[in-house]
């Protein structure tokens, strides 16, 4: 695998994690710095783990993981999203998604980093047999979430003031998850 190629791979994963953010930056309704920056690390953390894991169990658990890791992103995709969705018609202090809680953030990591768990799966299929290959890809997809989990949260805090008068960030936020559950299960 050519430095282009895991550039683009990198970007590529990073993009769940951008269109997260941007949403919870609008809903939290300001840059915070702390929520930001976990965020982007745990992000960039599951980002970067689930290759690896992907990697090495491909030769105990390849089967299992293929066939259903896109049922537990999926499922995991959908039920924050419907969650937002439906708080999006509730009352603001009954709404228990939070984007700044770390648990909220956990979740949304483990559901976005679904999708990197088959990449590691598809890169020890393809040649990348020694962990010393792997470095590079998972320290530039790692790198690329936790720098577009920034970007994002930057972003919609900028953007976020015009377009909480127009649409509810809830369930802006709720949609955008039940498309990538949607995504997950379908590609």
């Amino acid at each position: 695998m050519n430095i282009v190629d895991i550039l683009l791979l990198s970007v590529a994963l990073a993009m769940d994690c951008f269109a997260i953010s941007i949403v919870s930056s609008m809903i939290i309704g300001r840059f915070h710095w702390p929520v930001a920056l976990r965020m982007g690390f745990l992000f960039g953390l599951f980002q970067a783990l689930m290759p690896l894991i992907g990697w090495y169990a491909i030769h105990h658990y390849a089967e299992r993981i293929d066939e259903y890791g896109r049922y537990i992103a999926f499922g995991l995709l959908l039920l924050i999203g419907g969650k937002m969705v439906w708080e999006a018609f509730s009352p603001a202090k009954e709404r228990s998604i939070r984007p700044e809680k770390i648990t909220t953030q956990l979740l949304l990591a483990v559901a976005t980093s679904i999708d990197a768990l088959t990449v590691g799966i598809s890169l020890a299929v393809t040649g990348t047999h020694t962990l010393s290959s792997l470095t590079l890809p998972l320290v530039s997809i790692g790198l690329a979430s936790l720098l577009f989990t920034l970007l994002g949260h930057y972003l919609g805090s900028v953007f976020g003031p015009a377009v909480r008068r127009h649409f509810n960030p809830y369930l802006l936020g709720g949609i955008i998850l039940i498309l990538l559950a949607i995504k997950v299960l379908l590609f």
